[in-house]
């Protein structure tokens, strides 16, 4: 009799390892595709090692999705798509559950809005709006609070495609 107890414990044990094994694999192969537009249109796939690889910048902001201030750091959509040198004049944004936004890249600045691929510090999960997430700081300009710059904040998000 304890000797099916002991089994059970290893099976439960073994699956919520395998389930974090799982998990942790999952986000670790999160990657951004990026389409670009005009006669040489691709699709490029960056992964968070990738993204990681470029400039970085990082701020401390509120939002209205949390319930204090956050530090957030990213890639720069600007720098991203000054990387593949693309040509539009907005950008299609779509997230993992088909919300889609667009956005004008004339709204792009040099520093705002980044591609957010860490939260204090951290990788983010699905549920905690990652791996991927479009983000203002907020707190820095009132025009970053504004309803219009809330919906360009897209979470989950899992591909860009420019569009002419």
């Amino acid at each position: 009799m304890a000797q099916k107890h002991y089994s059970r414990i290893y099976v439960v044990l073994f699956m919520l390892l395998l389930s974090l094994v799982t998990q942790a694999t999952a986000r670790a192969e999160m990657t951004l595709e990026v389409t670009t537009s005009g006669s040489n249109s691709e699709t490029v796939e960056f992964s968070l090692q990738d993204l990681d690889a470029m400039d970085q910048v990082t701020f401390s902001t509120s939002t209205i999705w949390t319930d204090d201030k956050v530090t957030f750091s990213g890639v720069p959509l600007k720098a991203l798509l000054t990387e593949l040198n693309t040509d539009g004049t907005s950008i299609e944004m779509v997230a993992l559950n088909d919300y889609k936004v667009t956005m004008p890249l004339a709204e792009l600045e040099n520093d705002a809005p980044i591609i957010a691929t860490r939260m204090d510090g951290e990788t983010m999960s699905v549920r905690d709006k990652g791996p991927y997430w479009v983000v203002f700081p907020y707190d820095q300009d009132p025009k970053y609070r504004a309803e219009t710059i809330y919906t360009f904040s897209i979470w989950q998000l899992k591909h860009l495609k420019v569009v002419d």
